[in-house]
């Protein structure tokens, strides 16, 4: 990937020549499945000298040595939180919470018995204002709620926004879109701008670190109702996003759903989705009788 046109030499930094980047590129790919385009050369360029000037590394290639083979993967996972972008906020892309409640959860408790549980994936999670609008969606607008063991997962790839997510502590920005009755029931100011989730609504969503393209980290999701994957795929190629969308298939229960972001299309990934619409919003259905 040439990236000569977007690198520029930072004063007191060692530079990082056209070669160095395209390892580094190929190896952040394998790990993650993000590929970086030549508009986010400085954005990258930036981060890894930030990183190499913390770790005291002389040059790219010891930095790189440090992330590759650095026993705990301490500095890895650094470096994939200062590289994943996070941006979120309660109730986004609201149509697809009123599906949730008004069409997917409907059709699939026709075929379960009371007390059966329902799982929920939120991935990536960012911050958890995602899997929080699901759990209150459901409280809210879902009359069959008690009916049901729920469970709410959300994971991401980014370790500094999990731990975010538990504390659930928001601004304004994240909480433009819930009504006053909804601020007043669910949360309780902190400080100036600080809002926290109620405990009682915290403890409802399990949090952890998974990659999409890791099967070590898929294989713990298993029988899935609903899957909220929307805004990832737009940052992989076309290989990662087979793999990544394989990697849900697997997660999901026969016949269970998933929600992929407004400029994203399954027909343009997999053949193995049916698309489904409940009013004017379309998901993506694992057929039934399938493994």
């Amino acid at each position: 990937m040439p990236l000569s046109s977007a690198m520029t030499m930072r004063q007191g930094h060692p530079p990082i020549n056209e070669e160095e980047y395209n390892i580094f590129f190929e190896f952040f790919y394998r790990r993650t499945g993000i590929l970086f385009n030549d508009k986010k050369g400085y954005f990258v360029e930036k981060r890894l000298h930030d990183r190499m000037e913390k770790t005291g590394s002389t040059s790219f290639r010891r930095y790189f040595d440090l992330v590759r083979f650095q026993a705990s993967g301490e500095e890895l996972q650094c470096l994939v939180n200062i590289m994943t972008v996070n941006e979120t906020y309660f109730f986004r892309e609201d149509y697809q919470f009123n599906a949730l409640v008004q069409g997917m959860l409907p059709e699939i408790a026709r075929s379960r018995k009371i007390g059966d549980t329902l799982r929920i994936w939120s991935m990536p999670c960012s911050t958890g204002e995602e899997p929080y609008s699901v759990a209150i969606q459901i409280i809210e607008n879902w009359s069959r709620a008690d009916d049901f063991a729920i469970e709410i997962r959300g994971s991401d790839i980014d370790t500094r926004v999990l731990n975010e997510a538990r504390q659930g502590i928001y601004g304004e920005r994240s909480l433009h879109r819930l009504t006053p009755a909804l601020r007043a029931k669910y949360f309780q100011s902190v400080g100036p701008d600080r809002f926290q989730l109620r405990e009682e609504l915290r403890e409802s969503v399990d949090f952890s670190i998974a990659n999409i393209v890791d099967p070590l980290h898929t294989t713990r999701y298993r029988a899935v109702d609903v899957i909220f994957c929307r805004n990832l795929l737009i940052y992989f190629d076309d290989v990662s996003r087979r793999l990544a969308v394989e990697a849900l298939y697997d997660c999901l229960s026969p016949g269970g759903f998933i929600c992929l972001g407004h400029s994203e299309s399954m027909s343009r990934i997999s053949s193995m989705f049916q698309p489904r619409k409940f009013g004017d919003t379309i998901v993506y259905q694992k057929p039934l009788g399938n493994d």
